[in-house]
């Protein structure tokens, strides 16, 4: 039976049927996974904010136009350096939605593992950002 209220204890399902945890140090290293891939997911982020900002920088000297790509012309917008922050913006969405499916297992320890991972990671790699938007589900 599936908890619908918050609990806490050694005994959880985590995202699938083979990720359930029965002892104390199963648990223990159930939550450091959580915590770690949370702050990976705040990593993730950083990485694509950056990743984006240099993708929208122009160049310092104008690129020779015989040698201008053809499958991405520069003004279509489909640049490779667009597609990339796409496929880093699915890859971190996918994350997050695993994080949340995770807290959705109404376990106590899971849901203060995530949401101190999300917090460090921020910590760590985000918080000199003043302009960017500091939710976890940016």
């Amino acid at each position: 039976m599936m908890h619908m209220t918050f609990y806490w204890g050694k005994k959880v399902t985590i995202l699938f049927d083979a990720w359930r945890t029965d002892s104390w140090p199963v648990y223990a290293v159930s939550l450091l996974a959580l915590f770690l891939a949370a702050a990976f997911y705040q990593y993730m982020e950083d990485r694509r904010i950056r990743f984006k900002i240099l993708a929208k920088a122009k160049p310092s000297f104008p690129p020779p136009s015989i040698e201008a790509p053809l499958l991405f012309p520069a003004g279509s917008g489909w640049a490779p350096a667009r597609f990339a922050v796409a496929v880093l913006f699915g890859v971190n969405s996918a994350i997050g939605y695993l994080l949340m499916l995770a807290v959705m297992s109404f376990n106590g320890g899971v849901f203060v593992a995530v949401i101190l991972g999300l917090a460090v990671g921020y910590l760590v790699f985000r918080s000199g950002e003043e302009d960017e938007n500091p939710c976890a589900c940016s």
